[in-house]
């Protein structure tokens, strides 16, 4: 695509707000949108998270919670678009289904398929138990019935290629739409790698003629993949959600700094920012 579309994925589900400028509260989500917003986001990727004194380190899945959250966004930023996560781990999806009918969401993200969750420390102890993001086709389903009752374009989360290649038999199945929107998650460390190299072929195993973007997870590393992304005609995706470090190694202290440092990408290549109206044209 000639104009780039740009996502601000605005705050995650676990980062501690102690520790790092992820925002919390309504106002701080708020804020953070607004300033992203301005910076030229036209998509905002929200997570929400427990409004509680001291417990802002967890999700919350309250549908006021979350009805709260995406009002204050659409407030602070006149036409944006708002896309929702759903990820949970397990088979009960009745918590984030509750929020995307409360919400009622332009996109959300929809996890694709089933992933090792692995990291190492440097003694090579696991950073955390080794666990499985769980997604199979029956979660899949219930997820992908719920956004079209709610008529929510689903954004589909490949972690692996496998997980790309399926989103063409789900197409075949009968159970995605026939054009579906891939996000290539690239830096999980028991995922793919955030390797420009490969991005070229994860664009060439899509379904021809699709929305794509990637989510590129990690620190200064990640601003290479974005460029190659800006130069293959993708949409593009960060904020504090997916790393705290800006092209130059320092790091960032809003996701208006990572935002500033996206749209540059596209301008690099020539490429000018879509402004929500032109998103919602365009999708």
């Amino acid at each position: 695509m000639d104009k780039a579309i740009i996502t601000c994925a605005v705050t995650g589900v676990l980062t501690d707000p102690q520790k790092y400028p992820v925002p919390v509260t309504v106002e701080e989500m708020a804020e953070a949108c607004k300033g992203a917003y301005n910076a030229g986001a036209a998509i905002m990727h929200v997570h929400f998270r427990c409004q509680q004194s001291g417990k802002g380190h967890l999700p919350s899945w309250e549908p006021e919670v979350a009805a709260d959250i995406v009002a204050a966004i659409r407030q602070a930023c006149p036409e944006v678009i708002i896309n929702m996560s759903t990820g949970v781990i397990g088979s009960d999806v009745s918590s984030p289904i509750n929020c995307l009918k409360k919400v009622k969401p332009e996109i959300a993200a929809c996890n694709a398929g089933t992933l090792n969750y692995l990291k190492t420390r440097k003694d090579g102890s696991w950073a955390w138990p080794p666990m499985v993001f769980d997604n199979p086709v029956k979660k899949i389903q219930q997820m992908l019935e719920a956004m079209a009752e709610t008529n929510t374009t689903p954004e589909f989360e490949c972690f692996d290629v496998g997980i790309v290649r399926s989103i063409g038999l789900y197409v075949e199945n009968g159970m995605a739409p026939a054009r579906p929107h891939y996000n290539f998650v690239m830096g999980v460390a028991s995922g793919m790698p955030t390797d420009p190299e490969l991005l070229q072929l994860l664009v060439k195993y899509r379904i021809p003629d699709t929305f794509w973007q990637v989510t590129a997870i990690g620190r200064r590393e990640v601003w290479p993949l974005h460029q190659r992304a800006a130069e293959l005609g993708g949409s593009l995706r960060t904020g504090l959600e997916d790393t705290f470090y800006l092209p130059n190694g320092e790091k960032a202290r809003s996701n208006a700094e990572l935002i500033e440092a996206l749209v540059t990408c596209a301008q690099i290549v020539g490429r000018e920012i879509a402004s929500p109206a032109e998103v919602r044209e365009m999708m």
